[in-house]
């Protein structure tokens, strides 16, 4: 099994925004939080539940908060970037390190520890129901033993493939999702299994 990175190594390998990196994880390393790696970046932890995450894009670097609809965001600060997806999570972005304020930074985490310490949290509905595209659905109905593995996973497995074929706009984007999907459904792996700890 591949072994993850260390939250030194996410650092050295990200391709945008090390510096900004660098100063944001002083700045939650100076907190109570415990600093480990989950999904592949670093995630920032109180009491064992997520608080913070650290992530690098090639437009921004930046801060995800788990419960960030919860703060009360008095710079306006968080967006939501998932809008209609995310109920919870929201996220800080910078561009350089010169637009970090330490002090800003650090009253919207020690408000987000606080938060986490009181259980305040937003729950996300786990039970939507499962719609398959009706390009899933015709494979499906073409092979019986596709159809077989795929019944095999479980309900929220099940989901992500179906939402990952029906967030495509193009009919051709939608097919090409699916030929991608068809091997990990045959082999039994889930389509986030490599961010799952």
């Amino acid at each position: 099994m591949k072994r993850s990175k260390t939250v030194d190594e996410f650092i050295l390998d990200a391709k945008n925004g090390r510096e900004i990196l660098i100063v944001l994880r002083d700045l939650l390393n100076s907190t109570e939080l415990v600093e480990t790696m989950k999904w592949g970046a670093p995630t920032y932890t109180v009491n064992g539940k997520n608080v913070v995450g650290l992530g690098s894009f090639k437009a921004y670097t930046g801060l995800w908060f788990f419960q960030g609809a919860l703060l009360k965001d008095p710079k306006k600060v968080l967006i939501n970037a998932s809008e209609g997806q995310t109920k919870a999570q929201r996220q800080w972005r910078f561009e350089s390190a010169e637009e970090i304020d330490p002090e800003l930074v650090l009253e919207y985490v020690n408000e987000a520890i606080e938060n986490q310490k009181q259980n305040k949290e937003i729950k996300v509905e786990r039970n939507k129901p499962l719609v398959i595209p009706e390009e899933l659905a015709k494979a499906l109905e073409e092979d019986q033993n596709l159809k077989s593995s795929f019944q095999a996973f479980t309900k929220g497995k099940q989901r992500e493939f179906a939402y990952y074929i029906s967030q495509a706009k193009q009919e051709k984007t939608r097919y090409a999702r699916l030929q991608k999907i068809i091997p990990l459904i045959q082999q039994n792996i889930g389509l986030n299994d490599k961010y799952r700890k």
